[in-house]
């Protein structure tokens, strides 16, 4: 089955940029005959090309862009940006030629420009970066925002959000030229306010280039992505360019994991701190007041006596804490600590697909589908589900192939020492051998916990049925990983997949609403 990806998100109108005004805002010169050329898009990759685009062919992994000059011609671009390894490639062209070194070092900034997202014509920007977190505190700054009145906009691993629309998301952070042109509609649908997720590998590959944030937000850093980083230290340092004065206004920094006073220390923007934990110093602090299968409460409590109360939708003192850091993020882009205490005093409004969801009816054991996919994830989740059930609690997972495999031993270690009931399974295997995942994931749960009631099920699907027909009323069952996600990476084709709809059906299926 052919692989369907959401489409790429550009304003509908453009005001066209002349090149010769293109070329002297970056100092270029124009090679061949540009005069009355104007630019309506910025592309670096033909399958995205639309005709009035600015095509940049840059070096790539197996091959240059300037050898797709051609295509990105017959499609309708109308200029080149490359470096002299391009040019020499190209030889010559049809179309105008602005010469580039590193031209992927400046994507965002030209992108920006041909977009018109520039200083004064811009909505309130929002980062979250961290291992886990970054989602959800997105989501629930979009949700505080909506109820301030603000026009919002959200980018993030599961969605864009542009003034009400709602659209599959195709990265966690675009490349730069589809964040800037997702900016740009945003401007055009009238938001005032955008959350967007930062990943690391956004910041590595420089795609929140061009944007200046007005607060920037760290949640925490655990194991995970030691595939793309050779160490914990470098993937802090990966994160840190959020917290530069090129990037950001201001900071917020969650104290919860160890990292948070790194990020203090070589923040060099303006930051202010947060934290869940008891005996933490920090300027706020988070006190959760009722948990529940539905909701979490808690108060915030600042300086100068601040106390804001308010509950989120979600299962989890971890919740409650990304809540607390959306909040102060808030209150340091200049929103009133009251005015905000008024807009969420009966709860925050937001809905985080596959986030902690629980897809239970009426009857029947709890069951919670989420998309952590890292130990320390796992050690938050299975402690909230745990608080809240009377029974056994379940546990479902697999692990990703071809991505961090250090990470596992301590995925089945905390998933093994969390529950009472583990069920091994398959996520996304990608070119690896699930059967070899599924072994090395069984091992590590059982030097953990040698007397466990362990089960290896393949393919997902029986292994939900498993768990369900295993559970009982008051149990509880946490299906961590897949989320919203609604397909599976199978040797590179995206097989449709809900976990949500094949909990739903297990249940069904056990005589469950």
């Amino acid at each position: 089955m052919k692989e369907s990806i959401p489409p790429i998100l550009r304003p509908d109108k453009v005001e066209p940029v002349d090149i010769s005004a293109f070329a002297a805002k970056f100092g270029l010169e124009i090679i061949g005959a540009g005069a009355g050329v104007l630019l309506t898009g910025i592309s670096m990759n033909t399958g995205d090309l639309r005709p009035g685009d600015l095509f940049v062919a840059m070096p790539g992994k197996k091959t240059h862009g300037a050898n797709f000059v051609a295509k990105a011609t017959e499609l309708g671009a109308v200029a080149i940006v490359t470096d002299k390894a391009g040019l020499e490639v190209l030889g010559s062209s049809e179309l105008p030629i602005m010469l580039l070194e590193n031209p992927r070092a400046h994507l965002g900034d030209l992108a920006a420009f041909v977009y018109g997202n520039v200083a004064g014509n811009m909505p309130k920007l929002f980062a979250t970066t961290g291992t886990n977190g970054k989602t959800s505190t997105s989501y629930l700054l979009e949700g505080i925002l909506r109820q301030l009145g603000e026009v919002t906009g959200l980018t993030s691993t599961a969605e864009r959000h542009i003034a009400g629309e709602i659209i599959v998301s195709r990265l966690t952070t675009p490349e730069s030229p589809e964040m800037q042109a997702l900016i740009a509609r945003m401007r055009e649908k009238g938001v005032t306010s955008v959350a967007v997720e930062v990943s690391a590998q956004a910041l590595s590959q420089l795609r929140v280039d061009g944007l200046h944030f007005d607060v920037v937000g760290f949640t925490n850093l655990s194991h995970d992505h030691l595939d793309d980083y050779s160490d914990m230290q470098a993937y802090l340092e990966a994160k840190l360019p959020l917290f530069t004065k090129a990037r950001a206004d201001r900071g917020v920094v969650c104290l919860d994991s160890p990292y948070g006073k790194a990020f203090v220390k070589q923040a060099d923007i303006p930051v202010v701190t947060i934290t869940s934990q008891m005996g933490v110093d920090a300027d706020w602090h988070v006190g959760i007041t009722a948990e529940t299968p539905s909701y979490t409460s808690f108060v915030l409590a600042g300086p100068d006596g601040v106390n804001i109360r308010s509950r989120v939708p979600l299962l989890g003192a971890h919740m409650a804490a990304n809540a607390g850091l959306a909040i102060v993020m808030l209150i340091e882009a200049g929103f009133s600590a009251e005015h905000i205490q008024a807009a969420i005093s009966n709860g925050i409004d937001a809905y985080l697909p596959g986030r902690t969801e629980r897809v239970t009816g009426d009857s029947g054991p709890d069951v919670y589908v989420d998309f952590g996919h890292s130990p320390d994830a796992f050690l938050n989740t299975l402690a909230a589900v745990r608080k809240v059930t009377e029974g056994r609690v379940f546990m479902v997972f697999g692990a990703d192939g071809d991505r961090d495999a250090s990470k596992r031993p301590d995925m089945a270690r905390v998933a093994a020492e969390g529950c009472d009931v583990l069920v091994i399974t398959d996520h996304h295997p990608r070119f690896e051998d699930p059967a070899s995942i599924r072994k090395a994931l069984y091992e590590s749960a059982v030097a953990a916990r040698p007397k466990l009631e362990i089960y290896e099920v393949s393919p997902p699907e029986a292994a939900i049925r498993k768990a369900v027909s295993l559970a009982q009323p008051g149990d509880a069952i946490l299906w961590a990983g897949p989320g919203h996600q609604d397909y599976r990476d199978i040797r590179g084709v995206r097989t449709p997949y809900s976990a949500r709809a094949e909990a739903r059906a297990a249940l069904r299926e056990n005589g469950w609403s």
